[in-house]
């Protein structure tokens, strides 16, 4: 047995109105921070949606079991200590003397209670049961939490580093009262709810009484600026001290600006096509001729032509900018469980058209192309690219792109019988969990609610040599064993094209000449690591991790 501790401003407003640039003495007295972000929240329900915007932000209210650092990698949080107890039981020490944002003590019972929600909100367009399900969850006194699981799972702390814990009495509110804020108890973070204007701004103020420090910032605003040209103009005019997701156009310019500071790291999202594979019919492809004919989405060689018609390269040297890097698989090399022997598939036009023709459809079909607007770097951009590459392979591919909460909305349960409406979509995902066995769960395992799998699922891939294969790695707790094993469910599925991926995106932002960001892997803004005194040293663009000697210890059973 081992034990592990360780130590709205409106878009158009923001546009026009340039105000003075207020000084670093300014801020140094006001102790503001205001951020703008480049999507929309969907919620500041913690367990509602599985989203980066809303995870990042809900980081801030309520605190997991499990931190990560800006690399992800595993450092104690409202648990101060876990340990296996033995093949399929891990321990989890409580810190004791936690309140909430109302002055209630946290226990045991709030981390029980949490455990019963996550996974169960309604209408969740993407849900954290993938991290739930399978475990039994036990109070073994007000501080201490076991975790019971039928087969061993070494990836129990990584799980549960993924969502907040909620105040016990807070565990029946909808969704919509929490966006209200009337879940009073408030979490056990460092900052509480002060204003939720949807689609325009969230306002926290510090919790005073928080555990792990007073934080620098009286108040942090977060405006949601989905118009990059206006996100970057509102931070020279002055109105922001911070930006994330600079646009790939501007990267360098404020690189160049001696006002500001610009901080980047690799991103571990991947931006990748999703297809249908489960209707016979599938509703938005049709035959050349306008007629209805059967999904040829389900056919292998058809996948592989789609994967064979996309220029990754031309797609990173010219829409990104170089601002990201082509994909072959759902995580960058290097990182935990990835392949060796996947590479970016390459360009081959006529080698896709050979394909096409192989597979029954030497004339192509038409189809429709959905995503959603200001949700992913260029996406729009890369919306167009891809059905212009499409139409080059024969496919005739129609766009249309949807604001992200409808369009999340509708790609997960939109069509009849709450199942995807959509037959081919561009999304992106981020590895909660900094490794792969959360990209294979949630997208291409196969749909099932009850296990936890297949969560963001919204192409109904179904393999079950991958699945097969994916358990096995779930159960390994031998950390060579475990790697080489997702590794291998990787391959099953991209050689299966179960999603196409195409690049990963950079994270970069920028701020103000004496405010620096700390750059995270996994995009998330966080107050906590933005400082007016932040070290300055060399933020080092990484090209992937794998474990190192905490997280390969963590592991260990």
């Amino acid at each position: 047995m081992k034990t592990f501790s360780a130590k709205g401003l409106k878009a158009l407003k923001l546009a026009i109105v340039a105000a003075p640039v207020i000084g670093i003495a300014g801020i140094a007295s006001a102790q503001e921070l205001k951020i703008g972000l480049s999507a929309e929240l969907s919620s500041l329900d913690p367990h509602y949606h599985n989203l980066t915007p809303n995870n990042m932000l809900a980081r801030h209210i309520y605190e997991p079991l499990v931190g990560q650092d800006e690399k992800q990698q595993l450092k104690p949080g409202l648990a101060e200590s876990w340990k296996a107890i033995d093949d399929t039981t891990w321990e989890f020490k409580l810190r004791k003397n936690v309140t909430f944002h109302d002055g209630s003590p946290f226990t045991a019972d709030d981390v029980i209670a949490t455990m019963q929600r996550a996974p169960n909100v309604p209408k969740s367009p993407s849900s954290f049961s993938a991290y739930v399900r399978g475990k039994e969850f036990t109070k073994v006194d007000d501080f201490t939490v076991r975790v019971k699981t039928a087969t061993p799972a070494p990836l129990v702390p990584t799980d549960l580093s993924t969502f907040g814990i909620i105040p016990a009495k807070c565990k029946d509110t909808t969704t919509e009262d929490f966006n209200l804020g009337k879940c009073t108890t408030g979490g056990t973070g460092a900052y509480k709810q002060a204003e939720y204007v949807a689609g325009d701004r969230v306002v926290l103020t510090p919790n005073e009484t928080y555990w792990g420090g007073k934080e620098p910032w009286s108040k942090v605003t977060f405006r949601m600026i989905t118009s990059a040209p206006t996100r970057v103009a509102a931070l020279l005019a002055g109105d922001l001290d911070v930006i994330e997701n600079v646009p790939t156009s501007d990267v360098a310019r404020l690189k160049g600006d001696a006002k500001l500071n610009v901080s980047s790291t690799v991103s571990n999202r991947v931006i990748y096509f999703h297809m249908d594979h489960f209707r016979e019919v599938s509703p938005f492809i049709k035959g050349k001729d306008g007629s209805e004919i059967k999904n040829p989405l389900r056919n292998l060689k058809v996948r592989q032509a789609l994967s064979m018609a996309i220029n990754r390269p031309g797609i990173v040297e010219r829409i990104m900018e170089k601002e990201a890097i082509p994909a072959g698989q759902l995580l960058p090399d290097g990182f935990f469980g990835t392949s060796k022997k996947l590479k970016p598939v390459a360009f081959d036009l006529n080698g896709a058209k050979k394909l096409l023709a192989e597979a029954g459809y030497p004339n192509g079909f038409k189809m429709k192309l959905h995503g959603p607007t200001n949700r992913y770097l260029n996406d729009t951009k890369i919306i167009e690219a891809g059905a212009q590459m499409f139409s080059r392979l024969g496919i005739e591919t129609e766009v249309e792109t949807l604001p992200s909460a409808n369009f999340f909305t509708r790609a997960s349960q939109g069509g009849q019988g709450n199942v995807p409406e959509f037959s081919f979509i561009l999304v992106g995902w981020g590895a909660g969990t900094g490794e792969s066995s959360d990209s294979l769960k949630a997208l291409l395992a196969t749909f099932d609610p009850k296990k936890g799998m297949g969560a963001t699922n919204r192409g109904r891939y179904s393999n079950p040599a991958f699945d097969a294969k994916l358990v096995e790695a779930l159960s390994t707790v031998d950390d060579a064993k475990r790697d080489a094993a997702l590794a291998a469910a990787m391959d099953i599925g991209m050689n299966d094209v179960g999603l196409i991926p195409t690049h990963f995106q950079l994270n970069t932002w920028a701020s103000r000449k004496g405010v620096k960001v700390q750059a995270r892997t996994d995009e998330y803004t966080l107050a906590a690591g933005i400082r007016k005194d932040w070290p300055d040293l060399p933020i080092p663009v990484r090209t992937g991790l794998k474990p190192g000697p905490d997280r390969a210890t963590l592991f260990s059973c």
